[in-house]
């Protein structure tokens, strides 16, 4: 079964890519940034996205190639060079026209449960969806210099999910980078929480305080998105994501009319997710 799968994914990404996808693609900054020979693999990642995974549209949301490309092209970038099955775990993506309410019970020190509704721009679950804001998602697309990626975020989720859990510990085979990923990640998620706790400026989204896994997701949009800030502020960090993703964007071309160096300091992003 499972070689069966593997050509019927090999013919999906065999197929020639349409003029008119290449066109959506040319349209997400994060696409245009990725070195031209990465685009064939791309490509080809999206074919067999598309044709695994079900997108539904809700709250009235049309789902047209706009929506299922822009999502699967950012979604694609994380499994460049690294993997052959997209996302084993999810089976569907649903897609809100902009922020939506989501059931939010918290359990405070004496076990008190509070039970609330709060508006989120996106969420992921180990078992099979991943939901999104296209609003959010049209809004980091017309960002390119921004630190925030919602489908990064929450597709980074998914990467964690293939390991049982989602606890900021995607599946390592390699050891060595298994124990120097163990070891970064727990000083910067540390540093980070304490600088949080202390109302402190954060170079990361304070979000990422949240929980390890959490932090994981925020520091993949900032892998992707701010490379060159967390290799010059956390290069331990940002070493054990190169070679776990097998890609070093601090090295991509910059993004039209982006400075050389991006000087601004931490701040608050706000952006809630799951």
């Amino acid at each position: 079964m499972f070689g069966l799968a593997e050509r019927r994914r090999a013919r999906l990404r065999a197929r020639p890519f349409p003029s008119e996808w290449a066109t959506v693609l040319d349209r997400v900054p994060l696409c245009r940034r990725l070195p031209r020979t990465d685009l064939s693999e791309l490509q080809g990642h999206i074919q067999v996205f598309l044709a695994e995974k079900r997108f539904e549209g809700a709250a009235g949301l049309a789902i047209d190639d706009a929506v299922r490309l822009t999502i699967a092209a950012q979604a694609c970038v994380l499994l460049l060079h690294r993997a052959s099955q997209p996302f084993p775990k999810l089976r569907s993506i649903i897609v809100y026209p902009g922020e939506y309410a989501a059931p939010l019970e918290e359990v405070d020190d004496n076990g008190f449960v509070t039970e609330d509704v709060e508006s989120r721009s996106g969420e992921s679950w180990a078992l099979g969806s991943l939901v999104l804001s296209w609003d959010d998602v049209l809004a980091d697309v017309d960002d390119p210099f921004g630190e925030l990626n919602v489908v990064l975020h929450e597709f980074a989720h998914q990467l964690e999910a293939e390991a049982g859990e989602m606890n900021g510990r995607p599946p390592i085979s390699d050891p060595e980078l298994r124990a120097d990923w163990a070891r970064e990640m727990h000083t910067a998620y540390a540093e980070h929480c304490r600088l949080v706790d202390r109302g402190k400026p954060t170079l990361l989204d304070p979000y990422a305080a949240e929980s390890p896994s959490e932090f994981f997701a925020v520091v993949t949009e900032a892998f992707f998105q701010q490379p060159r800030r967390i290799l010059v502020a956390l290069p331990g960090l940002y070493d054990v994501l190169r070679r776990y993703y097998k890609q070093d964007p601090a090295t991509w071309p910059l993004a039209e009319g982006q400075p050389p160096t991006d000087s601004r300091g931490p701040e608050s992003l706000g952006r809630r997710l799951e």
